[in-house]
């Protein structure tokens, strides 16, 4: 079973200022859902994995989550394709959890549900925390230049990180989709 990790705000989905907060302000990037669908369609387990820290400040609730992903599942299988399982981090920045990226304890327990090593799938993020949570679980880290991609591809120009040497850059999840699926 090959897992693709996917960062879930600034890669499958716009993120205005101050966040998304509810299923209406919950809108898709141009072609995340088809990448999402055709890499399902070719075999691949999509897997979320998302800070949602929203929750922890009261911003929306746990209703309102479910009916942002069940939205975004809806719109993937209205295309042909399948959300392996969508995993979150409720805290904020300075609750001190294992499962806030750039800490691993979220990727821990996809390996647990899946009952399979994360070691050498792609991660695809658009912030500096996802590339670190996918180099420190042994990944492949993929930026994408969407959401927070183009800042996070700036800092990483002008002070290089060894560790995220081997990430990939692509224009956004269609790009990636497509060189996946070659």
């Amino acid at each position: 079973m090959s897992v693709i990790l996917l960062d879930r705000d600034g890669v499958i989905n716009h993120e205005p200022a101050g966040g998304v907060t509810s299923a209406d302000a919950w809108d898709p990037l141009p072609g995340s859902i088809e990448a999402i669908a055709a890499l399902s369609r070719a075999g691949y387990q999509l897997v979320i994995a998302t800070n949602q820290p929203g929750l922890a400040r009261g911003e929306f609730d746990l209703d309102d989550l479910e009916a942002m992903h069940a939205k975004m599942r809806a719109l993937v299988e209205d295309a042909g394709g399948e959300i392996a399982a969508i995993f979150y981090c409720p805290h904020g920045p300075d609750d001190g959890c294992r499962c806030r990226k750039p800490a691993t304890g979220m990727l821990d327990a996809i390996e647990a549900e899946f009952d399979t090593s994360l070691h050498d799938c792609y991660f695809v993020g658009d912030r500096l925390r996802d590339l670190q949570a996918a180099v420190a679980k042994g990944c492949k880290p993929v930026l994408v230049r969407t959401g927070q991609g183009e800042a996070t591809l700036r800092s990483l120009l002008e002070s290089p990180d060894a560790a995220l040497a081997e990430t990939t850059v692509f224009d956004d999840l269609a790009a990636f989709s497509q060189f996946v699926l070659l």
